[in-house]
């Protein structure tokens, strides 16, 4: 049987109660959403056997935006062909397009581009698929500076960064760097930050990104769903390491989307998703 939608009907409740963005009030909704890899070993939770339950988890929430991790082309893709209002770009980890991408979704209708970009987590972060911290794979930063309906513009975005224990030096050096990005940006624009960061709340990195950016799900705002994010495609997990953070922005909703058929889900990762407005 199929599982009634829960957090998923009740999110769209709650943000059927704020202006929409399309409406020209100055608001958008967030999600960040590890969309787990295709992977054949993942049994009823392959791709092609989720796919139609993350376009339709997606349709339900309605971003305006999207900060994905472990994104295949055919992924991005796949969701564009289903939902047709919306593009996606970013290159993937070494540069190209046949790897892990931190793909940026968004709404063509609501936004446009201004400007975008990416970089390396490393000591050479304009080198594609650089490495220097000792962790084994290349991790990185899709960017974009978005200009709304209604003439707000922002900068977002979007990272993974690296997953085992003993890599938290890193995720702390990664996070320092993109704290310094953040700072040596447009000091006038406000900033949305979503990502898989691969540790909690009480670790350096959040704690040297939080210095200038504010955790959503701790801000205060009216939260639904689970407080943790990783679930191994068991629905059970402990550590919320999907953050969205922000700058310049007041936090009105944010959710943790749980939703599943029975033993099917979106991903391995709850998506977390937020519905912003613009502080000025």
């Amino acid at each position: 049987m199929m599982r009634v939608w829960g957090v998923v009907a009740a999110l769209a409740a709650m943000l059927a109660c704020v202006p929409a963005l399309a409406q020209g009030a100055p608001e958008l909704t967030v999600m960040s959403l590890n969309i787990r890899m295709p992977s054949d070993g993942d049994g009823a939770n392959l791709w092609e056997k989720r796919r139609d339950l993350t376009v339709a988890t997606i349709r339900a929430a309605a971003p305006d935006l999207i900060g994905t991790q472990e994104l295949f082309q055919r992924q991005g893709d796949d969701v564009v062909k289903a939902l047709p209002q919306y593009s996606w770009f970013g290159t993937d980890r070494f540069g190209g397009h046949k790897d892990e991408h931190m793909g940026i979704f968004y709404r063509r209708d609501r936004l446009k581009i201004v400007e975008q970009g990416q970089f390396w987590l490393s000591d050479t972060p304009e080198v594609p698929g650089s490495i220097t911290w000792g962790h084994p794979l290349p991790r990185m930063v899709n960017w974009a500076t978005f200009e709304t309906r209604d003439g707000h513009r922002f900068r977002f975005y979007d990272t993974h960064f690296p997953y085992r224990d003993e890599d938290e030096a890193a995720r702390t050096r990664g996070a320092q760097l993109l704290s310094d990005r953040i700072a040596a940006g447009p000091k006038d624009l406000p900033v949305i930050v979503t990502g898989d960061f691969n540790t909690t709340a009480d670790r350096p990195a959040h704690g040297v990104l939080t210095k200038a950016l504010a955790d959503a799900w701790l801000g205060g705002a009216p939260r639904q769903g689970p407080d943790f994010t990783f679930h191994g495609f068991t629905g059970k997990g402990d550590r919320r390491i999907d953050w969205i953070l922000t700058r310049g922005f007041a936090v009105e909703r944010i959710a943790t989307v749980d939703t599943h058929r029975g033993e099917v889900y979106p991903s391995d990762h709850y998506p977390v998703v937020a519905r912003v407005r613009f502080a000025r």
